[in-house]
């Protein structure tokens, strides 16, 4: 399916790039660790040319012409876009999956704020719980209940990232806390960016975004138990070493300004001991009730999308809107470039 050297280039950017995933991919099974390493390799690239370029609506753009090609059956010529125009053909990945972390990066770019608690599941949801559902896709899950805890699970790992780098992405110019938690705090986001500190207020909301993470990751669990017995350590390491970094942030007092939580191989190589044992009490234990639990309204379509037998391959009005308004802007840029 993919070929031995595309893979062998997607294993060492994700060994370098992603040390959790990682460590967790180890334990899947090899026919969907070598399609995973591939997704995450991709999905890797793409976070990385637009968080970390100049012209951040460029890089989008220059993503939506790399699916389109990867679509076509055309990739472009790098291991990356090869390997995943490989997990297309083979998994009939819908278009719907990637489109949503596209839609999600050019959120991004566009330097979107989210006034609601709701509005940071919706980001959540694209650039997470996208990925999360292709997950499922590689493992042949189809199955709406366990789709949708695999994007509660998605949703809570990002709710963690948020609140481990709020000083970080505050340095940048960015947040992602809700604004209505900032204005009833009595935080000017204004003067937040310029100054970020761990006040009594912002730690907070560091906790209350734990707290929601944290009855998600619950949540996902009963979707962990119903997903291929082989598969079921892999994932179960990646729930607890992420959440493992909420467990430090809490140990720092919350504040995710002047420190950043970091975990140890040590701990890491526990949690992991820690998924072997999970998976194995997940063949005596009756399936929970939780798992038919309704998905999240912010990650409905990712669900509806991956459950299909026959996934739509159209690209949904969301993300053209979205896209337009990058193009539309880099177009301005360009016209107030000056001349060479």
């Amino acid at each position: 399916m993919i070929h031995p050297d595309d893979l062998a280039h997607c294993h060492e950017a994700i060994r370098h790039g992603s040390l959790s995933f990682h460590a967790a991919s180890k334990l899947l099974p090899t026919k969907v660790r070598d399609p995973a390493l591939a997704l995450y390799a991709f999905c890797r690239l793409a976070d990385d040319e637009v968080d970390e370029g100049d012209h951040q609506a460029g890089a989008v753009l220059r993503l939506q012409e790399r699916l389109d090609a990867a679509y076509a059956g055309k990739p472009h010529n790098a291991p990356e876009d090869r390997a995943f125009a490989a997990i297309i053909e083979e998994f009939d990945m819908p278009r719907a999956l990637p489109d949503a972390l596209l839609e999600g990066l050019a959120w991004d770019a566009a330097e979107r704020r989210y006034e609601t608690l709701s509005g940071v599941r919706d980001y959540s949801a694209r650039v997470a719980s996208a990925v999360g559902a292709m997950m499922c896709v590689l493992m042949r899950v189809r199955d709406p209940d366990a789709l949708a805890r695999a994007c509660d699970l998605g949703v809570a790992m990002q709710l963690t990232n948020i609140a481990r780098d709020v000083g970080e992405d505050a340095r940048m110019g960015r947040i992602y806390l809700p604004l209505d938690w900032l204005a009833e705090a009595g935080i000017d986001p204004v003067n937040f960016v310029r100054d970020p500190l761990p006040t009594n207020e912002v730690r907070k909301m560091v906790k209350r975004l734990l707290a929601e993470a944290d009855r998600l990751y619950l949540r996902s669990e009963a979707g962990i138990n119903v997903l291929p017995l082989q598969a079921r350590t892999g994932i179960w390491a990646s729930r607890l070493i992420y959440a493992g970094i909420g467990k430090q942030l809490r140990s720092q007092g919350y504040d995710s300004i002047s420190m950043r939580a970091r975990t140890s191989g040590r701990q890491k190589l526990g949690w992991v001991m820690q998924a072997g044992a999970r998976a194995a009490t997940s063949l005596i234990m009756p399936k929970s009730a939780v798992v038919y639990a309704k998905p999240l309204p912010e990650v409905a379509f990712l669900v509806d999308a991956a459950s299909r037998a026959r996934p739509e391959q159209a690209r949904s009005t969301s993300v053209l809107d979205i896209l337009a308004e990058l193009k539309a802007r880099e177009a301005a840029i360009g016209t107030d470039r000056p001349m060479a």
